[in-house]
């Protein structure tokens, strides 16, 4: 395998013509981001290996689509077995809303241990 590379010259010194292939990218959402921050900030050297291979993007939105499906799939299980109904919220909406508030951060807990940080 021959890479052929080609420089520029900047001042004294020659300096490599590096680019990234183009993709469109779509912004992303709360877990890709923490996704990231925790690849930064607990693995950097998997961030270094998938930011030089140009993995680190279609990893953080798989992640995040991940975690949007898994929380989707598990918010009504938890809603069921704490008892979070329509007719909940429409006689009692502070419990209703302390419920789902509840169900909420149990469901982000399984997630955030399951994906983000693992």
């Amino acid at each position: 395998m021959k890479n052929e590379l080609t420089y520029m010259k900047n001042g004294d010194y020659l300096v490599p013509d590096l680019a990234l292939s183009k993709t469109e990218e779509k912004p992303l959402g709360k877990y890709g981001r923490m996704r990231k921050a925790f690849l930064k900030e607990q693995r950097p050297i998997l961030y270094s290996q998938l930011l030089l291979s140009e993995k680190l993007y279609p990893h953080l939105l798989e992640i995040e689509e991940t975690a949007n499906r898994r929380l989707e799939q598990m918010l009504p299980r938890l809603m069921e077995s704490a008892g979070v109904t329509e007719a909940l919220k429409a006689s009692d909406q502070m419990k209703w809303v302390g419920l789902m508030n509840s169900c909420k951060a149990q469901a982000e807990e399984v997630i955030l241990a399951e994906l983000i940080n693992s």
